[in-house]
């Protein structure tokens, strides 16, 4: 048994415990949760190696290495750990993402070695329901995405990427990545839409991170040219209603500060703010 502070990189075999940390707080854990719970952690399927910080020799925090970097119900004294390893490792992640205080200490750690960011994002509120809105009918229009309509969803999925991030999936693989991602949450039926009557997208969602006790929505966007009619909260009502009906019993979001119109279409349907996290973009 560990008896002294220590990180290390946590093995199959310790499973149980690293459960125990993430089912803490099941609703900003959630998409490090969803991933534990379908690879395990083996840094193969898991995608990334999963920290554990230790105390007296229990396991009290974690933090998920791979493509995002996400300190996970992380102390103080955690991130400072995460940080040194983090730094002896090398950047190899596009982004670091959590809670917003333990994020905004583990750059401020990070940031002489991996600096600069691209973009820092200080405060992007965590939103929660688990209710339907009692004064908005969700929009009778938003469907779940078939699998044989993955060329009409990639264009907006890409645009809204593209808007949200400030560069495109498309980069790099040449979008592999990306389509398998958008065709895994449209294959597992976590992928919603409205079209017009030219089949093209006008509003859309996924559902993300799924675990049985919250998921979490992304990707939410309007096409620029129905911005402003109203589509946004009937959109996401009928998101919810999918959500709470299927996958789990709390639905949550995070969200850009400054994007006050979507922090207004989601309080209007019921979101209300818990928390907050941090992202620096590379």
């Amino acid at each position: 048994m560990l008896t002294q502070t220590t990180t290390r990189v946590l093995e199959p075999s310790d499973l149980d415990a690293a459960m125990a940390v993430l089912d803490r707080e099941p609703v900003a854990n959630a998409f490090v949760t969803a991933r534990v719970q379908v690879a395990g952690l083996d840094p193969w399927r898991l995608g990334g190696e999963m920290w554990g910080w230790y105390e007296g020799g229990m396991l009290e925090s974690l933090c998920y290495a791979g493509a995002n970097l996400v300190p996970i119900c992380a102390t103080p004294r955690a991130v400072r750990g995460f940080a040194d390893r983090a730094r002896r490792a090398g950047r190899r992640c596009s982004s670091i993402v959590g809670p917003a205080t333990a994020t905004a200490e583990l750059w401020r750690l990070l940031e002489p070695s991996w600096g600069p960011a691209r973009e820092v994002r200080t405060r992007q509120p965590l939103m929660v329901t688990d209710r339907l809105p009692d004064d908005i009918t969700p929009d009778p229009y938003v469907r779940r995405v078939r699998k044989d309509e993955m060329d009409t969803i990639m264009p907006a999925c890409v645009a809204m990427f593209t808007e949200e991030v400030g560069i495109s999936p498309m980069a790099g693989d040449g979008g592999l990545l990306y389509q398998a991602r958008v065709a895994e949450l449209v294959g597992s039926g976590r992928s919603f839409a409205r079209l017009d009557d030219d089949g093209k997208v006008v509003f859309k969602a996924e559902i993300g991170a799924a675990t049985p006790r919250a998921c979490q929505v992304q990707g939410v966007w309007v096409a620029p040219e129905y911005r402003g009619r109203g589509l946004a909260a009937p959109g996401m009502a009928a998101v919810l209603r999918y959500a709470l009906a299927d996958i789990a019993p709390v639905v949550s979001l995070y969200v850009n500060d400054f994007n006050t119109a979507a922090r207004a279409a989601y309080r209007r349907v019921g979101f209300r703010e818990v928390g907050a996290f941090m992202s620096v973009l590379f």
